[in-house]
């Protein structure tokens, strides 16, 4: 199991990074306010992303909260002075609707709810700590969950279920969420970054361009039919098996396999 050193949390800054090997932690650090995002934490968190997708020897991300909280979400309590926090002019939707393709795994622990939740779901995986729970009381607000949740939530979850969520504002506790597949591991509480890391190493065995690849196909193809989805796969996957890699690796799982 991997051994975490955490980055000290007295920081004033509201986005922390850790480089682990070849992973990067990316950790929200507005604790008083359960991580809530404002506009200088959206600018923080958009330039850690940014820095991940662009570094060739970063393999993964894991996404957290400080202090035992992952996200509560949009700050309201600056919003009537600042706004809406803006990223790339899209609000949280500069978060959770870029198209990058280095995996990130979300470490949940406590609050996951409105934009946290939706920042959790924008993630290919999620690792939570067994007290941790999700929400988008977006309604209960007068307000929609309009940065991805009324869009992804349906997709991973029992329609029903999420249809439940999103208009009663009810939480999801963390086991129920596993009992779904909402949640990819289920841990003690307190370890969530330590698991997302060993999950983190899995992946970054493999090649990054690999890794790349497979995650741009299935953010291209999902929701077309399998026709349609085909052709779009193909010129994606296409430049990835014909590169000298690609034969380097087959020759390697031959050799292996004969």
């Amino acid at each position: 199991m991997t051994t975490l050193t955490t980055p000290a949390l007295t920081s004033d800054a509201p986005v922390l990074t850790e480089v682990h090997g070849t992973t990067l932690v990316i950790t929200l650090n507005r604790p008083a306010v359960r991580n809530a995002i404002d506009a200088t934490t959206a600018a923080a968190l958009d330039a850690a992303l940014s820095a991940l997708e662009d570094d060739d020897a970063l393999r993964v991300g894991v996404l957290t909260g400080a202090a035992g909280h992952f996200c509560s979400g949009m700050d309201l309590k600056a919003f009537p002075e600042h706004g809406i926090p803006t990223v790339a002019d899209r609000g949280l939707a500069g978060l959770t609707r870029a198209a990058r393709t280095t995996p990130l795994i979300a470490a949940v622990e406590g609050a996951a709810v409105a934009g946290g939740f939706e920042l959790a779901l924008a993630c290919d995986l999620i690792v939570a700590g067994q007290s941790a729970f999700f929400g988008l009381p977006e309604v209960a607000r007068g307000l929609v969950a309009s940065e991805g949740g009324a869009i992804r939530l349906p997709t991973r979850l029992p329609y029903h279920l999420a249809m439940e969520l999103l208009l009663t504002g009810d939480r999801l506790p963390s086991v129920r969420a596993e009992h779904h597949g909402l949640v990819n591991r289920l841990v003690p509480d307190g370890q969530a970054v330590t698991a997302a890391l060993d999950l983190a190493a899995e992946i970054s065995r493999h090649t990054r361009d690999a890794v790349a690849t497979v995650k741009r196909i299935v953010h291209t193809t999902r929701g077309h039919d399998e026709p349609t989805a085909f052709t779009l796969q193909d010129p994606i996957s296409d430049r990835l098996m014909g590169s000298p890699q690609a034969v380097a690796g087959a020759n390697r799982f031959t050799r292996r396999t004969t």
